[in-house]
């Protein structure tokens, strides 16, 4: 399996492909198959490495329906008859097969396994594949997504610590923004988490205090 990554411009995101070598298909003859994440843009350095690897594009995975990881859907359906697949079950007007917390998807020689982490929005997702984690905005190199209100802040740590951080092995994590990083390293040193922690502890040692006082 290879791994291609771009870097889209206009909304300084990651976008993924993952590729296969030639296997055999079903039909006794030989196939390549590649599935793409987070297509916040498409343009002549995506198409060219598909065409040029022979790529049969069989999936668009979307961690998230923000503009910066889909603004590429549009001319993806143009050129491919291909499924999108998100927690929403629609984007930019296409029918998406919709994925759910904990399913685990064969999507051609694929497997996926889908997490559901609301916080940084109520669709966000992170995907697994073999020892590689597609975390979107939720987490990233030493950073949490950006969330609305305390309780999404709240809600979103809670599912990386009970979801993500508790994933066996020392998994490659690819965000939606930035550079990769591991599942170990965020583990024990992801900055957002910490903070949070930091702010929380605070506030509750500020509750004491007023209600030793009242």
């Amino acid at each position: 399996m290879k791994l291609f990554y771009h870097f889209c411009i206009p909304g300084f995101s990651n976008c993924y492909i993952l590729g296969t070598e030639y296997y055999a298909d079903t039909f006794g003859g030989t196939s390549k198959e590649a599935i793409i994440i987070d297509p916040g843009c498409m343009d002549p350095a995506i198409l060219n490495y598909l065409e040029s690897n022979s790529y049969n594009l069989i999936g668009v995975l979307l961690t998230h329906n923000h503009v910066k990881h889909i603004n590429g859907i549009r001319a993806i359906k143009r050129i491919y008859t291909v499924d999108i697949y998100s927690a929403n079950h629609s984007v930019m007007d296409y029918s998406t097969i919709m994925v759910k917390d904990g399913q685990e998807l064969d999507i051609g020689v694929f497997h996926v396994t889908v997490i559901s982490t609301p916080g940084h929005s109520v669709d966000s997702v992170v995907y697994k594949v073999d020892n590689m984690l597609f975390s979107g905005d939720v987490l990233s190199a030493g950073l949490v997504g950006k969330t609305d209100s305390s309780y999404g802040a709240m809600r979103q740590i809670a599912m990386i610590q009970n979801k993500i951080f508790t994933l066996r092995g020392n998994l490659c994590v690819f965000p939606g923004h930035g550079p990769p990083s591991s599942l170990e390293i965020e583990r024990r040193y992801n900055y957002g988490i910490g903070r949070f922690e930091e702010n929380r502890s605070k506030t509750k040692k500020s509750s004491l205090g007023l209600n030793l006082l009242s």
